[in-house]
């Protein structure tokens, strides 16, 4: 065995979880993307996804697919710069733009490449990237990439990052990049008081829309719409995975910033360009989030619903204000096995832990979409009663 191989085969902590029979990753499902899934031959109730619009079933969004897909072939074979742009993209790219009120915008093969590309690039030596401690791990990386000064500032605490930004020198370029919503408990980024700071220290702002397009704002335009703070955002960040019931990303901005980015992202230059199929997709997702208002008022039903059910019957959800409801556990053991134990009772749920939280705040991460019905939730939080009341999670 080599160094690479001894080193790395030191890592059993899946094995471990295993042998305990609550491993709880890569559960193949053998159905679509719905509100039921099947699992193993057996249904299983989907409270685990990130469609919250319910639109990966929807027939038009997959006719969409299906029709691009004769039209354009499976892939493009090559990246945007080169051999990939299809008229499709632009089009997609010209409405993404319009719909979070940017100038331009350009698409990405997956969201987690938005971030990557753009964080990486923008900023330079003397410059400053500003983050909450919980931003997404897209985000991570894409800072990790910069040769900025990178700050952190504890989650949603606006005297924390105004301490950071007092730091900065008065000249350098000063990038604070924020969820919307915070993906693990559901959270809204204070923005208002963000930009009330940006102003006050000269900074520019990116928000990463992923949780917030098609969930909050008119039409479902996001966080910034929500706030009324679009023109004060410099960049918009989305992803298709959500509820644009697709694959890919987008950022959105002037036309200066996306200028350079599409000749000096790398990510974007150096990858191939996201699929016919996906691109379609995501675009009928959009036509029917501005024509079909429904969805996001079903979603919102439901939320509003299972929050109120949470509440009244003692779980513990932090400050939520959307379809992502955290369920403390603060075990992780504990998380695993009431994980398992919902599997079992036919609920699909994900577990959190480090390093997508602390160790002192494992969770399971319930998440609504437009299309359960109140039986499904009634169904799913029946269930979850019983299984924390089994491990004395609630009284």
């Amino acid at each position: 065995m080599g160094l690479l191989q001894d080193k790395l085969s030191k890592f059993d902590l899946p094995q471990r979880i295993m042998a305990k029979g609550v491993y709880p990753y890569f559960r193949c499902i053998e159905s679509k993307q719905d509100t039921e899934v099947i699992i193993n031959g057996k249904k299983v109730l989907m409270f685990g996804s990130n469609s919250y619009l319910g639109l990966t079933s929807h027939p038009k969004v997959i006719e969409a697919a299906v029709e691009a897909t004769r039209k354009y072939g499976t892939g493009c074979a090559g990246s945007r710069f080169l051999n990939g742009t299809l008229d499709l993209h632009l089009q997609l790219e010209k409405e993404m733009a319009a719909f979070v009120g940017k100038d331009d915008s350009i698409i990405y093969s997956t969201g987690f490449q938005v971030n990557l590309g753009v964080v990486s690039c923008v900023t330079g030596r003397e410059d400053y990237i500003i983050c909450d401690e919980l931003d997404h791990a897209s985000i991570v990386e894409g800072r990790r990439l910069s040769f900025s000064t990178i700050m952190k500032y504890k989650h949603n605490d606006m005297d924390a990052l105004e301490k950071e930004l007092k730091r900065c020198k008065p000249e350098s370029i000063k990038l604070i990049v924020v969820d919307g919503v915070f993906s693990m408990e559901g959270d809204i980024a204070k923005l208002p008081e963000i930009v009330a700071l940006s102003k006050k220290y000269n900074a520019s702002i990116m928000v990463d829309e992923a949780h917030g397009l098609g969930v909050l704002g008119k039409q479902g335009r996001g966080t910034c719409n929500h706030f009324g703070v679009t023109k004060d955002v410099d960049l918009i960040m989305g992803t298709f995975s959500k509820s644009l019931a697709a694959i890919g990303g987008f950022i959105a901005a002037d036309e200066s910033i996306i200028n350079f980015l599409r000749h000096n992202s790398r990510s974007y230059i150096f990858s191939a360009s996201n699929t016919p199929a996906a691109t379609a997709a995501a675009r009928e997702a959009l036509h029917l989030i501005l024509t079909e208002p429904e969805h996001i008022e079903n979603l919102w039903r439901n939320t509003n619903y299972a929050l109120k059910c949470f509440r009244e019957l003692g779980f513990e959800i932090g400050n939520t204000a959307t379809p992502i409801i955290p369920l403390f556990v603060r075990d992780m053991d504990k998380t695993f096995l009431v994980t398992k134990m919902l599997n079992d009772e036919g609920v699909f749920v994900n577990p959190v832990i480090p390093p997508a939280c602390s160790p002192n705040d494992t969770l399971i991460r319930f998440s609504l979409m437009a299309t359960h019905t109140k039986e499904q939730i009634d169904f799913a939080i029946d269930k979850l009663v019983k299984c924390f009341k089994k491990l004395d999670l609630i009284k």
